[in-house]
């Protein structure tokens, strides 16, 4: 393994690793508190969790599940605004409290000093005047603010603000809902809104049976489709429509429902984080749980990003961050709404998997071949069938068809006995984990014996079985009946929704199953390199190449050797110290572009190139009204691969590590990936993999491989550099990297450095 991720600092060529260990202390958030330390915390993180709960740069580790088990399930409700009269919104939406309350067993209260009774029911002057202790109010007031204090005094717990008018409107909407978060963190009310809506009380099917999706959305009307997933037989236990989410958040919700037992998937539509770092934490604790999550998160355009950010009046955040924090902690991004509906239809219910193989049946070699290669193409494996399970096919099947994998039945064996024979065989396979049956078209009869044969198959086999039915009609009873009324089959539309689906499938549970949580190992305390890092800090200022590089030095990656010179004659000593051939660059605080400049020379041999670049640099300099603090005289490092390595402080994740091809590239192809701290070297390893260019660490046309794992710690080392200076360092930028042959290390070139 290599040097520690978060412990002390180790050379290249000296692992180790540091376990951290002690106890965390009890905790409480919003009066749910963690056992004391010995028994595993209410969070899910291990007992025995080294040092507080906060890690180097001051962020939390561990979030307790928030208690919403009476908001979703009260005893009693008061409504703040009732009212019977005809044509106003506030009507409606009592009429349909009071509908809710009575399915899920509430005595509900109604509120409005105006009223002596509303629908029937007496109505009370103020929450003061309850009978009993609620659990909940639903404030259908314009202004929610004045009414916090009232609910506190009466000790409600929760309660929900419908009105708009908020960060959604601009500023001075921004402005009065900043004063009802301040008002409700007072109080130790949680409060769901504003801008929200009746979604958390709608009717809910309760004859449906098995693992349930829970929602989260921040526009009611996009969680729609799957909360119509009902309609086909799929169980919804949840659905959180969080609004602008001036207290209860994405994360409160994604945390509680990855705890309940019932709950088979999260489905979440985002539109922007209301805190970076607990979305994280959330999504961590579904990982342990083994709880997938799939989200729509819009904002990958500029375009996306400015409708979310009027809708919602939160930040989207660098789409390139969000999609590796995502990636990270394994929440599985979508695209569109019927792709979420449709893969959190199948995490929920899906079995785990016995093998990753997928076998592709089809009664046209047109339709196996065509799905084989969009199954292929995202990334499934479909693997070809042993010689002896394709002699046992072609009992059944005419020797003249393909069944490698994908298999054609060629249509007539469906239409009898021999259908099912085959499906089973398929199964029995121990490379197949998921079977996938595309159907194009209906045939009946043939494809209604298909899919019986499909649906019974699947009562018989923990694998997962797929059918894709094709018509555009939808209304046929093999589809309507059969398929849909089996809790075993998965069926879907599109072959692309099912591509998508089953990917998710196989890829949640492969992370789920070598998961480790990368919040244990975090660093509680600084490093030993901390403090001479701290001491090089400038606050608001670039620092010049030489100290960047001291930076690097603290945290023990390796630069080139060279010295920093004032004249001439100390270039031409320098030069010898450090060994021919050398570079030659112009040093400054706020120089960042020296090359555009002409302030590098490089591969100078002699003493008398040494003087002249010294002289040219300078007149350059004086040129440009640059004040240099001197010449850096380095050692030519040229044989290697030109990486960059980099820390951007990100709005709503904190420090970001980026790793990337280096040198011009970096601005030509763009080819980088993004690590959110804390991660360990699987993710660092990860990072590298999905570079376009990853090949050229392989070594390309005979060129020798290059020292991967040296990359690797210099990322882990940028990483502890970036936790211990969260809050003084805002940029690092190593570019290039020169990455040596296997074995030779890695040598950073350049650097610059810009401090908070």
């Amino acid at each position: 393994m290599l040097g520690s991720t978060y412990g002390s600092l180790t050379t290249h060529s000296s692992p180790a690793r540091v376990v951290a260990c002690g106890a965390t202390p009890p905790h409480t958030v919003h009066g749910t508190a963690a056992p004391p330390a010995g028994g595993p915390h209410a969070d899910g993180s291990p007992a025995g969790a080294a040092g507080p709960d906060l890690d180097v740069s001051g962020r939390p580790l561990y979030a307790p599940v928030p208690d919403l088990d009476r908001f979703f399930r009260p005893g009693a409700v008061a409504v703040v605004g009732a009212s019977d009269s005809e044509g106003r919104p506030n009507t409606g939406i009592t009429r349909q409290l009071i509908a809710w309350a009575e399915r899920v067993g509430a005595r509900l209260y109604p509120v409005n000093p105006g009223r002596d009774h509303v629908f029937g029911l007496p109505c009370l002057t103020s929450v003061s005047d309850l009978p009993e202790q609620a659990d909940l109010a639903v404030l259908l007031v314009a202004d929610p603010v004045p009414v916090i204090g009232e609910l506190a005094d009466a000790k409600i717990r929760f309660a929900v603000a419908f009105a708009s008018g908020f960060a959604e409107t601009g500023a001075s909407g921004a402005a009065a809902q900043d004063r009802l978060a301040e008002a409700v963190a007072r109080t130790g009310i949680r409060l769901l809104g504003p801008n929200t809506n009746l979604n958390a009380f709608a009717s809910f099917r309760e004859d449906l049976d098995g693992p349930a999706i829970a929602l989260i959305t921040q526009s009611g009307h996009q969680g729609r489709p799957v909360f119509s997933l009902q309609e086909l037989g799929i169980r919804l236990s949840h659905w959180a429509p969080t609004g602008n989410e001036a207290d209860l958040e994405t994360a409160d919700f994604l945390s509680y429902f990855a705890s309940r037992p019932e709950v088979g998937a999260v489905a979440a539509y985002i539109e922007g984080f209301k805190d970076g770092r607990s979305f994280l934490l959330a999504a961590d604790r579904a990982a342990r749980n083994k709880v997938p999550v799939v989200a729509v998160k819009v904002g990958r355009t500029e375009a996306g990003a400015r409708t979310a950010a009027s809708h919602t009046g939160k930040l989207t955040g660098a789409d390139a961050v969000v999609d590796a924090a995502m990636r990270q902690f394994g929440v599985i991004r979508v695209d569109g709404l019927d792709e979420l509906q449709d893969t959190a239809a199948l995490l929920a219910r899906a079995r785990t998997p016995t093998a990753d193989g997928v076998a592709v049946y089809s009664i046209s070699g047109g339709t196996g071949a065509h799905f084989a290669d969009l199954a292929t193409a995202a990334g499934l494996t479909l693997p070809a069938l042993s010689r002896a399970k394709q002699d046992e096919l072609h009992q059944w099947i005419p020797d003249y068809l393909n069944v490698a994998n994908p298999v054609d039945s060629g249509g007539h064996p469906v239409g009898d006995w021999r259908g099912r024979m085959i499906i089973d065989a398929l199964l029995a396979d121990p490379s197949i984990g998921v079977l996938i049956c595309p159907i194009t078209g209906p045939f009946p009869p043939m494809s209604d014996k298909l899919a019986q044969d499909l649906v019974d198959a699947a009562e018989q086999t923990d694998k997962l079985v797929c059918v894709v039915w094709g018509s555009p009609v939808g209304t046929e009873d093999a589809y309507r009946h059969t398929l849909l009324g089996s809790r075993r089959v998965a069926t879907f539309r599109t072959f692309a929704n099912c591509v998508t689906a089953v990917r998710a499938h196989l890829a949640h549970h492969r992370f789920t199953a070598g998961y480790r949580s990368p919040f244990d190992d975090a660093p509680r305390t600084p490093s030993p390199s901390a403090r001479k890092a701290q001491d090089l800090m400038r606050p608001g200022q670039q620092l010049s190449e030489h100290a960047a590089k001291q930076l690097l030095r603290a945290y023990g990656i390796r630069v080139p050797r060279e010295q920093l010179v004032t004249s001439a004659a100390a270039a031409v000593r320098a030069a010898s110290l450090v060994g021919y051939p050398v570079v030659m660059k112009a040093s400054a605080p706020q120089l960042a572009h020296k090359t555009e400049l002409g302030l590098v020379k490089t591969g100078l041999t002699s003493a008398s190139q040494v003087r002249d670049a010294y002289r040219e640099l300078a007149d350059i300099a004086r040129h440009e009204g640059i004040e240099l603090d001197g010449v850096l005289v380095c050692q030519m490092v040229e044989r290697g691969v030109e990486m960059v390595v980099g820390v951007t402080a990100d709005r709503l994740f904190g420090p970001t590590v980026t790793v990337g091809l280096g040198g011009v590239l970096v601005e030509v192809l763009r080819d980088t990936a993004v690590g959110v701290p804390p991660f360990g070297e699987d993710r660092a390893r990860a990072m590298l993999r999905e570079l376009r260019g990853h090949a050229l660490l392989d070594g390309v046309r005979g060129g020798p491989p290059a020292d991967v794992d040296a990359l690797v710690e210099v990322v882990l080392r940028v990483q502890r550099m970036a936790l211990d200076l969260s809050g003084e360092l805002s940029e690092l930028d190593i570019n290039p990297l020169m990455v040596l042959p296997r074995g030779q290390g890695a040598v950073a070139l350049d650097a610059l450095a810009v401090c908070h």
